[in-house]
């Protein structure tokens, strides 16, 4: 006898994908306080760590990855993942404020743009370099 296959869930497969935690990066909001100097600083700049990738010496702070050596992170900056992280990054993030404008209390402002740049670990040491000098 041939039974029927059930299929209750069809098409729920976006659901699925949306849901799903275990490649889950960073928010917008969250990378955009990482983007902050003190904070990028301390990122670009880990203490060894043998459990993740490249013993956490090399970190895309706009894509919150960690990369195996330097010639890769380099490569990951001229992907396509990566400029379109840095075009998402450009706006400012959407804040409380901007909630209380959309809901009547204040003028409405339309969010700026502002120009965001990889943050080059050679770039961050060699400036730190400068301080010290």
């Amino acid at each position: 006898m041939v039974y029927k296959r059930k299929k209750y869930h069809y098409g729920d497969t976006h659901l699925k994908k949306k849901w799903r935690t275990k490649r889950r990066t960073k928010d917008l909001d969250q990378i955009d306080e990482d983007i902050k100097p003190e904070n990028a600083e301390k990122l670009v700049n880990q203490e060894v760590d043998y459990d993740k990738p490249g013993s956490a010496q090399f970190y895309c702070v706009h894509c919150a990855r960690y990369f195996i050596d330097d010639h890769a992170l380099h490569e990951h900056f001229r992907t396509k993942v990566h400029k379109r992280r840095l075009k998402a990054l450009e706006l400012e993030p959407y804040t409380i404020e901007e909630s209380e404008r959309a809901a009547g209390f204040g003028n409405w402002k339309a969010p700026e743009k502002r120009k965001i740049e990889t943050i080059d670990p050679e770039a961050v040491s060699e400036s730190k370099k400068m301080k010290i000098a």
